[in-house]
């Protein structure tokens, strides 16, 4: 068996996550079903990580096996794109050991959430319009808090199968062009929803709702409930995901 790394980019709008869902469109579904089609064998694709509903990837990272290898990558990559929808776009596909995992293997993922300062028609799909806007100054002093705690069940989605809430925050900060608030995120891993749950508080907290003090509050408290109502999906962007060099055999 060969195991290959393929790199993608999807607008989320009309699917339900990556994930597949009983009675549901996800990428996954479509991708497994353009690669079946394409190598004429059955092929799962596993992903970099679960996006939620509504949420895109400017990029994303998946892995699968194949039994026969592949000859010419620049040609099945061309009908793959042929095969998928106009809003899955396929990058670059390339062999990777085998014990190589689009999930496991990654070191890092980096988010991006996008507000628009002002009605745009041009973004949004992409973006969320929010006002009153926030203070960014005050939202950074906040992202400067995350670095002190490594649980964040508070911004997790209830119920979820994952062993623990602890995750390593290594960037969180916002900046300002002219016509949109954009924050940054980078982790070790993220928790279902915890993107879009601190983007909420820390909008709280740059509309004065909240104090520095009571943000701290909030994390420690370890409680969903305590904070701060989750953004909208549309502004969320998966931008990268990093994974040890090399990481692509030689042909």
């Amino acid at each position: 068996m060969k195991r290959y790394f393929i790199e993608l980019a999807y607008n989320g709008s009309k699917y339900h996550g990556w994930q597949i869902q009983p009675g549901a469109s996800s990428i996954q579904e479509e991708l497994n079903r353009a690669l079946t089609t394409l190598l004429r064998q059955e092929i799962y694709v596993i992903g970099a990580g679960r996006t939620d509903t509504g949420v895109h990837a400017s990029f994303f990272v998946a892995h699968f096996d194949t039994e026969t290898p592949l000859l010419d990558l620049a040609q099945t990559v061309y009908k793959l794109n042929r095969l998928l929808d106009k809003d899955i776009a396929i990058y670059r596909l390339y062999p990777v050991a085998s014990d190589m995992h689009a999930r496991f293997s990654a070191l890092s993922r980096t988010y991006k959430y996008y507000i628009d300062k002002g009605k745009d028609p041009f973004s949004y799909f992409f973006a969320w319009r929010a006002y009153p806007l926030p203070d960014i100054q005050k939202m950074n002093e906040a992202c400067r808090i995350l670095f002190e705690y490594t649980d964040f069940t508070s911004f997790s989605k209830l119920h979820t199968d994952v062993n623990n809430n602890n995750c390593t925050i290594l960037e969180a900060y916002w900046e300002e062009t002219d016509k949109q608030l954009i924050f940054t995120i980078r982790a070790n891993r993220f928790l279902r929803n915890m993107v879009r749950a601190i983007v909420g508080t820390l909008i709280e907290i740059g509309r004065g709702k909240l104090t520095l003090q009571e943000f701290r509050t909030i994390i420690e408290s370890q409680n969903r409930c305590n904070a701060g109502t989750s953004v909208p999906a549309q502004g969320l962007f998966l931008h990268a995901i990093e994974y040890p060099e090399p990481i692509a055999l030689k042909e």
